[in-house]
């Protein structure tokens, strides 16, 4: 079959992300954060998505700091498309030892209990990392928004489904189907935190600014009776690795009023964004979708 030329360029990333997923961490660390710098000089539409964020949501800072934060995120984005072969590559053995993980055995006596179980996950640059180290001890279930590029889609499902008996669930079916997984003994792995427009998300404050926020955490808990478990993902300096953290058990949730569940998952967010700014995924237009009479902010 003849390759159109977006085929064949995937292919080529993905022979190059195969040759560079052998070298050693702080190596294929350094050429990412290269690959980053060098990114946020040529692709100025997402610097600028970038900074606008920032300054919506970090308003206390000033011009200088807001630039530095994000060539530090631009810099992690390099090392997150050049270290994802090593998601879909690496060993077990070598997955383990650079991934470290704390609160893993909250989870596990959730799920030997029989509780279903929502991950609350948000947008990291380092999220699939989060993924397989979730995948490395539980069999999950996941919704997979399936890639125009059927050769970036194929392997994104590999790397998603490589260890143990991942479900992935389209995006377009039914939320039953998930349920019944959570039901079962599978963790949802739930990433609730990007704009999906008007339909099904209400206007609750991220970082002070209204965020059209979609109100299926609650909706989800209450439907499966689920316990959620915040996690979160921080890329380490140089070679160190990854660490993902599986947070406590909400107590009290969901509650009667959807808005209020709403604000203290933001909240939860806002607080494990703090600690690494940098690696929040601000290059995604997060308040495109304004409240009523209100002017766009890109």
């Amino acid at each position: 079959m003849k390759l159109g030329l977006p085929e064949i360029g995937a292919h080529l990333l993905v022979a190059l992300l195969w040759l560079l997923h052998w070298l050693p961490l702080p190596l294929l660390a350094a050429l990412g954060r290269g690959l980053g710098r060098l990114l946020y000089v040529l692709v100025g539409g997402r610097r600028k998505v970038v900074l606008t964020n920032l300054a919506l949501c970090f308003p206390h800072w000033d011009d200088a700091r807001r630039r530095q934060v994000a060539r530090d995120h631009f810099a992690c984005l390099g090392r997150s498309l050049l270290e994802r072969g090593l998601l879909w590559w690496a060993p077990r053995e070598r997955l383990e030892r650079i991934i470290k993980a704390s609160g893993e055995s909250r989870l596990r006596e959730l799920v030997d209990a029989g509780t279903p179980v929502i991950m609350l996950v948000p947008h990291f640059v380092a999220l699939d990392v989060a993924g397989t180290r979730t995948a490395l001890g539980f069999d999950v279930v996941s919704i997979y928004a399936r890639q125009r590029n059927a050769v970036i889609d194929h392997w994104l499902r590999h790397g998603r489904s490589r260890f143990g008996d991942q479900l992935l669930q389209p995006r377009h079916e039914s939320i039953r189907g998930t349920i019944k997984a959570m039901r079962a003994g599978r963790p949802f792995f739930y990433l609730p935190d990007m704009d999906h427009g008007r339909k099904e998300s209400i206007f609750v404050p991220f970082f002070g600014v209204p965020a059209a926020t979609i109100t299926g955490l609650p909706r989800f808990a209450k439907m499966a009776r689920a316990v959620v478990v915040p996690v979160s993902v921080r890329m380490l300096p140089g070679g160190e690795g990854y660490h993902v953290d599986f947070g406590e058990p909400w107590r009290d949730f969901p509650t009667d009023d959807v808005e209020a569940d709403v604000r203290r998952q933001n909240a939860a967010i806002e607080e494990m964004v703090g600690v690494m700014p940098e690696q929040y995924y601000w290059v995604h237009r997060r308040f495109k979708t304004r409240p009523e009479g209100e002017p766009p902010v890109y």
